[in-house]
C-alpha cells in the first residue's frame, strides 16, 4: 500500500493575526459603547478561539497558539469591558472616592496571589513550573531506567509483566508529578525494552500509544499530577478534595490500567529478553544516559543517535539504522556494516564517553568473533570505568529520593490548610532535587533546558483562563447552571452525567482538556454534594478520555504523536493514531459507563 504524501506545514503570519487581532477589539470596544454587543459575544469569541486551536494547529495551515490565545484575549477584554464597566462595582468606587480607588482594584487582582488566581489559576500555573523542573531534575538521575532494569532482572528478562508493573509504576506517580514529563520517561524506557525483545514496530508503536492512557487516565487518581484536574479542583473549592479523587477516580484509574495491560498482553503475549546475552549498554542503560547527559549534555537511544549522526556514517546509514531498529546493539551493527574504525570510536566515544570507546571497540570485536574469554576481559574493562558514573548516579538518585520528603509533606499541609499555596511543594521539591545535580554542568543544563521547553507549551493557557473568568462574569455559566438543572429534573441525575461524560470527552478530542476543564466545570456549582461528585467524576474521565483519543488531545498525546513521527515512522498519520486507540477509548468508555450509573444509582437512593 503506498504512503500518503505529506504536505508542507504552512505557517500564517503571527504578526499580521495580532494587528487583526488588535483592529477587532477596537471595533467590537466601539460597539459595546453603544450597547450593540452582549455576553453572547463574549461565548462566541471564546469559542472561536478554542476551535481555533484545533482548526489551526492540526493541518496545514497552522498559527502559532501563543498568539491565537494571546491576541484573541484582547479581543475578548475589549468586547468584556463596555458589558461590565457600566454596573461595575469599580466604577462607583471612582466616582466616589476618584481614581485612588483603582490602586486596591489593581493591588488585589493583578498584585495577589488570591486575585490572580480567580482570574488565570496562578497557584495551579506556577504549581505545574514547579513541577516540571522538580520532574526533569528526577529524570536526569535515571531513577525509572533504574528501576524498570531492576523489574526485568526480577521477572527474568519477560517482557509483560516488566512493562505491566513498569505501567503500574508510572499509573501511580502520573498522579502527583507531572504527566507530560513521565510519558516521555516512560516512552523511552518501553521503546529500549521492546528493542532488546525484537518486537515488531507495530507493537513498539501501539506501547507508546498506550503511555498516554497510562499517563492521563491511569494518573487521573490524584489531582496533582495532571492540569486539568487541578484546575477543576480549584475551580470546585473545597469540595473536590484528595478524598473525592480517592474515592471517585482511583477506579477510572484502575480499570483503565487493567484495560490497557489487557491490550498489552494480546500483542506481547510470551516476549523474553535474553539476560545473559544482553548487550553490556543495555545492562548499564541507566549508567550510559547518566554518562551522555553528563558528558554531552543530551540524551539519546540508539535509534536517535543514528539518527542524529547520519552525516559520519554516510553510506552505512541506512543499513546500520536498519539493524540498531531491528534492536541490534549499536557497537555490534557499526562493525557488521564495515563503519571505518576510527569512525566506529569516535561515534561510541559520543554515545557514551570517549574514555570507554577504544574498550567497547574491543568488546564488540570479541563478540562478533565469538572469543568468549576475550571477551569477558573486554566486558570487566567497560563495567570498572562504568563504575565510578554509576556511584555518582546513585548519589544523584538517594538526593532524588530525599527530595520528595518536603514535597509530599507540603502537599499534605496544603490539603490541611488550604491557605499555604500550592506551588510551594513543588518548588521544595525541585530546589531539594536540585541539588543531586547542581555540580554537574551540561546535565544541569539539560534539566532546566527540557522544562523550560516543556511548561512553554502551557503558556497559551493563561489568556484562555482569563477569557473564561471573564465569561463566568457575564453570568453565561449560571444560564449553563439553569440548562444543568433542568437536565436533571427531566432525565435524571445519571443520564445527565452520562451524557456529560461523552461531552468532555468528545470535545477534549478536538480541543485541549485543560480548556475543557476550565469552562466545563464552572457549571457545577449550586448542586448537592452527591451530584457534584458525580458530575465532576464524569468530567474527569471523560476529558481525560477523550484527551487520548486524538493526536492533539492532550499534552501526553502531543508528545506520544511527535515521538512516533521523530524516532519511529515519519509517515505515522493522525487517522493510524485514532484506529490504534478507538477500540481501548471504546472499552474504557464501557468501563466508565458501568462506574457512572452505579454511582449514579447509590447517589440516588
Amino acid at each position: 500500500m503506498s504512503e500518503s504524501i505529506e504536505l508542507e506545514v504552512i505557517q500564517l503570519p503571527r504578526r499580521a493575526f495580532l494587528i487583526g487581532c488588535a483592529a477587532a477589539a477596537a471595533a467590537f470596544y466601539a460597539l459595546g459603547q453603544h450597547h450593540l454587543t452582549s455576553g453572547l459575544w463574549v461565548a462566541a469569541e471564546l469559542i472561536l478561539t478554542i476551535l481555533g486551536l484545533f482548526l489551526l494547529g492540526s493541518f496545514r495551515y497552522q498559527l502559532d497558539k501563543n498568539a491565537l490565545t494571546y491576541g484573541m484575549a484582547g479581543v475578548i477584554i475589549a468586547t468584556f469591558i463596555p458589558l461590565w464597566w457600566p454596573a461595575s462595582q469599580l466604577k462607583a468606587s471612582i466616582a466616589q472616592d476618584g481614581w485612588g480607588a483603582l490602586a486596591p482594584f489593581i493591588q488585589h487582582h493583578f498584585l495577589t496571589l488570591h486575585g490572580l488566581e480567580g482570574l488565570v489559576h496562578i497557584d495551579t500555573m506556577l504549581f505545574i513550573l514547579g513541577l516540571t523542573y522538580f520532574v526533569a531534575v528526577i529524570a536526569q538521575t535515571r531513577l525509572l531506567e533504574t528501576v524498570s532494569g531492576m523489574i526485568l532482572r526480577k521477572q527474568k528478562g519477560k517482557v509483560l509483566p516488566t512493562m505491566a508493573l513498569l505501567a503500574a509504576l508510572v499509573a501511580a506517580s502520573s498522579g502527583i508529578l507531572d504527566g507530560v514529563s513521565m510519558i516521555g520517561l516512560m516512552i523511552r524506557t518501553l521503546v529500549i525494552i521492546l528493542a532488546m525483545g525484537r518486537a515488531e514496530t507495530r507493537d513498539i508503536i501501539f506501547a507508546v500509544i498506550v503511555s498516554t492512557v497510562i499517563t492521563t487516565v491511569s494518573g487521573a487518581w490524584m489531582a496533582y499530577g495532571e492540569p486539568p484536574n487541578l484546575i477543576m479542583k480549584a475551580n470546585l473549592a473545597p469540595h473536590l478534595d484528595n478524598a473525592f479523587f480517592l474515592k471517585y477516580c482511583l477506579p477510572i484509574a484502575v480499570g483503565s490500567y487493567l484495560i490497557v495491560s489487557w491490550n498489552l498482553r494480546r500483542r506481547l503475549g510470551k516476549r523474553r529478553i535474553d539476560l545473559a546475552a544482553q548487550d553490556i549498554l543495555d545492562a548499564h542503560s541507566a549508567d550510559v544516559r547518566f554518562l551522555q547527559a553528563s558528558r554531552h549534555g543530551e540524551v539519546f537511544t540508539p535509534v536517535e543517535f543514528v539518527e542524529n549522526q547520519k552525516d559520519t556514517l554516510g553510506k552505512h546509514f541506512i543499513p546500520v539504522h536498519a539493524r540498531v531498529l531491528a534492536g541490534e546493539p549499536l557497537g555490534e551493527a557499526l562493525i557488521r556494516e564495515e563503519v571505518p574504525g576510527s569512525a566506529r570510536r569516535q561515534l561510541l566515544g559520543h554515545y557514551v564517553s570517549e574514555d570507554l570507546a577504544e574498550s567497547l571497540e574491543q568488546h564488540y570485536q570479541h563478540l562478533i568473533q565469538e572469543d568468549p574469554g576475550a571477551r569477558n576481559g573486554s566486558e570487566a574493562k567497560v563495567r570498572q570505568s562504568i563504575e565510578t558514573t554509576s556511584r555518582r548516579r546513585r548519589r544523584a538518585q538517594r538526593i532524588g529520593a530525599l527530595s520528595f520528603i518536603p514535597f509530599i509533606g507540603l502537599l499534605i499541609l496544603h490539603g490541611a490548610h488550604h491557605g499555604l499555596p500550592l506551588f510551594l511543594a513543588s518548588a521544595g521539591g525541585f530546589a531539594a532535587a536540585l541539588f543531586g545535580i547542581y555540580k554537574i554542568p551540561k546535565m544541569r543544563s539539560l534539566a532546566l533546558t527540557e522544562a523550560r521547553h516543556e511548561f512553554k507549551e502551557y503558556l497559551f493557557l493563561f489568556p484562555l483562563f482569563l477569557s473564561i473568568s471573564l465569561l463566568q462574569r457575564t453570568g453565561f455559566f449560571d444560564q449553563l447552571s439553569h440548562l444543568l438543572q433542568e437536565g436533571i429534573t427531566r432525565l435524571g441525575v445519571s443520564h445527565v452525567a452520562y451524557i456529560q461524560y461523552w461531552s468532555a470527552c468528545l470535545l477534549s478530542a478536538i480541543l485541549d482538556n485543560n480548556v475543557v476543564a476550565d469552562f466545563a466545570s464552572k457549571a457545577l456549582h449550586g448542586l448537592d454534594l452527591g451530584t457534584l461528585y458525580l458530575f465532576s467524576m464524569a468530567q474527569i474521565a471523560g476529558y481525560a478520555v477523550g484527551g487520548c483519543w486524538t493526536h492533539i488531545g492532550c499534552a501526553q498525546s502531543v508528545v506520544a504523536f511527535a515521538f512516533i513521527r521523530k524516532e519511529i515512522s515519519p509517515r505515522y498519520t493522525p487517522v493510524q493514531w485514532m484506529k490504534s486507540m478507538t477500540l481501548i477509548v471504546l472499552e474504557m468508555s464501557l468501563f466508565v459507563t458501568a462506574v457512572v450509573y452505579l454511582i449514579g444509582w447509590l447517589t440516588a437512593r
